[in-house]
């Protein structure tokens, strides 16, 4: 492939786009969603995706009850059998692995430990703790599928959003999410050229499009349409993509939450490299949750997805052309007085310095050391706090 070819990608997609990787945040939540999803919970679209949830959905129910009037049954016949009676019922139901868990925890009993005893065993702990503590209400979610499943177990106040309805939402702004919008699901780096490469088949082994039994996640981008923001060392564009992922969870085992961010790609493994101006916000399921969704994050999903990338574009711009340091002295002087250790502020110089063949003057030089250094750490809280630091001196600058 000529350079040519890669320099013209915006006329000529099937070339692929040159990445500098050495640039910005390296995050590996996809990364982890797809090395832990079985075939099962992979989708190759977002229409299949919303059949999926939306059908649970519709086979699902719930109701309020008083936990001291739920009746625990143990099968002495299976002694792996374990069922609930709850009140208002026409039969018992059966309780998955996450609403015993669940459950357990509504009567302060370890789960692990209820979990290797006979049924039989296990249903008088439960049923003690339900009938000894004071009697307090539940809201239960319910799933009929040849047998009755009780999916989960939560308190009165929680506030339930569906799996259907956060798919449905992203819907509005990606389609079916396979490129019949600007969003899609993405493309892949070749590591041999520096290459990102924005179309790929959709398979179960590249779609970023997961849901199972307790969560939905999603991740799309707008890779065919790539942002100039400044050049890189040896004047080629320096090109950014838009992104965003969001999940949750109806049964209570995570919140709602969305992120988006700019990036340089994505690889098999589905790592996203030189992640910049990365923002996310969560939502508890609490007694508004359903409200704050509607009027907060679903609204926040379409802005990113309609909005102009040019503050982005100024903000980097800006960073690049604000000159801090010219000096050696300079250089140790900008980052100790911003709180980096004598050790810190020689690694982010000489980190600087192998990966641009000089040292850092600007703003965007210190933010790129400052990133490149996060990403060596091991520990989560130092990487954590090393990129709060470097997104800091950006927003200032811009």
């Amino acid at each position: 492939m000529t350079q040519q070819a890669i320099l013209d990608a915006q006329h000529d997609r099937a070339a692929g786009y040159k990445v500098d990787l050495h640039r910005g945040e390296r995050i590996g939540r996809v990364s982890s969603e797809w090395f832990s999803r079985p075939p099962d919970e992979r989708f190759l679209s977002l229409l299949d995706l919303y059949a999926a949830v939306r059908d649970r959905t519709e086979r699902s129910r719930t109701r309020t009850v008083e936990s001291a009037a739920i009746r625990v049954e143990a099968n002495r016949e299976d002694a792996e059998r374990l069922t609930l009676m709850l009140p208002g019922a026409d039969a018992p139901v059966m309780p998955t692995h996450w609403s015993f868990g669940q459950l357990a925890s509504l009567v302060g009993a370890p789960a692990a430990y209820l979990r290797q005893l006979p049924a039989s065993l296990t249903g008088i702990n439960l049923q003690y703790g339900l009938t000894s503590n004071r009697a307090e209400q539940v809201k239960t979610l319910e799933i009929e599928d040849g047998r009755i499943e009780l999916r989960a177990v939560t308190g009165p106040d929680y506030g339930r959003i569906y799996d259907h309805e956060l798919v449905e939402a992203v819907q509005r702004i990606a389609g079916n999410g396979t490129g019949d919008t600007r969003w899609k699901v993405p493309g892949v780096l070749d590591w041999s050229t520096g290459v990102y490469h924005p179309r790929v088949d959709i398979t179960q082994d590249t779609t970023t499009l997961y849901a199972s039994d307790r969560d939905v996640f999603l991740f799309l981008v707008d890779d065919l349409n790539p942002i100039e923001a400044g050049r890189l060392p040896d004047g080629s564009p320096d090109l950014y993509f838009r992104g965003f992922y969001c999940w949750n969870s109806e049964v209570g085992a995570k919140t709602l939450g969305m992120a988006s961010f700019y990036l340089r790609a994505v690889c098999q493994n589905r790592n996203l490299w030189g992640v910049e101006d990365f923002e996310e916000i969560t939502i508890r399921h609490s007694k508004y949750a359903a409200s704050r969704f509607a009027h907060e994050a679903a609204p926040a999903l379409t802005r990113f997805a309609d909005s102009s990338p040019m503050p982005f574009v100024n903000g980097i711009k800006s960073a690049r052309e604000k000159i801090v340091a010219r000096t050696d002295e300079d250089r140790d002087e900008f980052l100790r007085r911003r709180g980096f250790s004598k050790k810190e502020t020689a690694k982010i110089i000489e980190t600087v310095l192998a990966e641009e063949g000089r040292k850092p003057e600007s703003i965007f030089d210190f933010v790129q050391g400052i990133t490149a250094v996060a990403r060596d750490k091991t520990h989560q809280d130092a990487r954590l706090d090393l990129e709060a630091r470097a997104k800091k001196l950006l927003d200032r600058a811009a």
